[in-house]
């Protein structure tokens, strides 16, 4: 065991001073040792009102300073058998040094409450693979069925429907959103028979019935979207998927108005109980394309950007939010997920309303592409996206790993019970 040396001064009291190892016994000091050490105590820095060192190795052993600036300390080695130690008060590592430990005061959790489950739909007799989303599927009904119970029993209490519509059913008006047998309405009904307790959650947009591709009603003069004529749509959309038992209605379509004309019109029929979650900031994203091939809803001409959100801004997002807490927008949402975590922190800080973060469909298939070449760690990395979206302040999300994700949380809480 050796002998401790602190090098102190007037301005740092010894107790956070910086330990300095010797195994001989103190000299004088030299004044250019002095210097020397004068120059390592102005390393010294502020932390949150603590003084702490910064880890060095002294070049000089056996040195005590001069009266006022250094004083002599012993103490026991360590389990290494060194005597070398950082003389600090302040150490984060403590609270990391073990599961329980860090689990005690976990800032951010995630579970399968937080989830809602996208479900792709079809009326053909069999599950149909998404090629672009592996794992993902156009269900049947019995596939759907067998599906949602495998969710249910996992935790899971929220799913949101999109339908494959056929293309002989599309049409410039997309009149075949509000037909009461159509897919949705049909299934829905359906659903809340077999789990009464699910909370079912439609989409409210033109996209999969129109023949354009668009999300709303395009004039043929200039190839425009009409604005307030398809918001009339919406709303007997939105009443049709009321009427067949739906618990939340979600306008994606981005038109400027349909949350107040909608909210109008469930209150109107007496759907008051029937919540809305706003599409709120809706980016016009490249991450939407697996998506669209699972609906087959791609434009067939032009973009999306004259009325889904510019990529580039972010304040655009709180005029949106504003608007739907005046409308009377139950909840609002971000989407894409991951690569709009600092809109998601923003409506987080700015608006009251519940907040909902999509993991998108391109977000997935990086993911299930990495994962397919042994880039990634799928589960370790699936579970870190999740925590992002809950930490940048999603209150639920989005997401198509939903289904494993919860299963895997179930694992860590067992494992976490045994501990």
């Amino acid at each position: 065991m050796g002998t401790r040396f602190c090098i102190a001064s007037p301005a740092l009291p010894a107790a956070r001073s910086i330990a300095v190892a010797s195994s001989v016994s103190p000299l004088a000091a030299k004044p250019s040792q002095f210097d020397e050490f004068e120059g390592l105590r102005k390393k010294t820095f502020l932390h949150d009102g603590a003084v702490a060192s910064r880890q060095f190795v002294a070049q000089t052993s056996g040195i005590k300073m001069q009266a006022g600036h250094a004083s002599v300390v012993s103490g026991p080695s360590s389990a290494r058998g060194s005597s070398y130690a950082l003389a600090m008060r302040r150490r984060p590592r403590r609270n990391r040094k073990g599961a329980a430990m860090r689990g005690m005061y976990r800032e951010t959790t995630v579970g399968p409450e937080n989830f809602i489950l996208p479900l792709f739909i079809h009326d053909g007799d069999d599950n149909q693979p998404i090629s672009a989303m592996p794992g993902c599927f156009r269900l049947s009904r019995e596939g759907l069925l067998k599906e949602v119970e495998g969710a249910y029993s996992e935790g899971i209490r929220a799913v949101v429907l999109f339908p494959k519509v056929p293309d002989n059913l599309k049409t410039s008006d997309g009149a075949e959103c509000f037909n009461p047998d159509g897919i949705v309405p049909r299934t829905v009904r359906m659903l809340k028979e077999k789990f009464p307790e699910l909370l079912v959650i439609t989409d409210i947009a033109l996209d999969p019935y129109n023949s354009d591709g668009h999300d709303g009603i395009v004039d043929k003069t200039n190839g425009k979207i009409i604005n307030d004529e398809t918001v009339e749509q919406l709303c007997k959309q939105a009443l049709c998927h009321a009427a067949a038992g739906a618990d939340i209605v979600s306008p994606s379509d981005m038109m400027d108005g349909r949350i107040g004309a909608i909210r109008d019109a469930l209150d109107g029929a007496g759907y008051t109980d029937v919540s809305i979650l706003s599409y709120c900031a809706k980016y016009a994203s490249a991450y939407y394309g697996p998506f669209r091939t699972a609906l087959d809803s791609d434009p067939r001409f032009g973009d999306k950007t004259t009325y889904q959100m510019d990529p580039a801004n972010v304040r655009e997002a709180l005029i949106e939010a504003e608007l739907d807490l005046e409308e009377g927008a139950d909840m609002i949402m971000v989407k894409p997920g991951l690569p709009y975590l600092d809109v998601i922190k923003t409506l987080r800080e700015n608006s009251p309303l519940p907040i909902a973060a999509y993991q998108v469909s391109g977000e997935y298939a990086m993911i299930k592409a990495a994962v397919a070449n042994g880039w990634l760690d799928e589960r370790k990395v699936v579970m870190e996206s999740l925590i992002a979206l809950r930490r940048a302040g999603a209150d639920f999300i989005l997401t198509y790993f939903a289904r494993p994700a919860s299963r895997w949380i179930a694992e860590d809480r067992e494992a976490a019970r045994k501990y």
